[in-house]
């Protein structure tokens, strides 16, 4: 993969966390909240971060069961990557997400963020875990 920025999602029917890394280092940051059903409005803020990052690749966290059998989320983040991929043209990743939100809410909790405080911030914290996965060696091609 070439050097640059990757972003990260963590697919949701209301929201959409972001986040941010760069294959150089190989870390993932927690980056925004894309908080929104209206699917116009959520592809319009994904197109300004690929301006403002200009990513070499994209990351979809793929739900499903605990034992790895898919469900209706794990449609819904596979059509999400696929819109991706053909609407930018970017290589899409798709990185196990189960047991993120766990993660994020455990990473959260050892910063001091608890409660509600977590709200605001847990799906791009869990879209963090997902790209940081993929940075781990994690993630297939879509």
């Amino acid at each position: 993969m070439p050097e640059g920025s990757v972003l990260g999602f963590d697919f949701g029917e209301r929201r959409i966390g972001v986040a941010l890394g760069e294959t150089l280092i190989g870390i993932a940051h927690p980056h925004a909240t894309i908080d929104t059903v209206v699917n116009d409005e959520r592809f319009a803020a994904i197109a300004r971060l690929i301006t403002d990052w200009q990513p070499v690749a994209l990351v979809v966290g793929l739900p499903t069961h605990a034992d790895g059998t898919p469900h209706e989320m794990t449609r819904l983040a596979t059509r999400f990557g696929n819109r991706l991929k053909s609407r930018y043209g970017l290589p899409v990743y798709m990185v196990d997400e189960r047991h993120t939100s766990q993660v994020a809410e455990s990473m959260l909790g050892e910063a001091g963020v608890r409660g509600r405080k977590q709200k605001p911030v847990l799906d791009q914290v869990a879209a963090q875990a997902i790209l940081q996965s993929f940075f781990d060696g994690l993630g297939t091609p879509l």
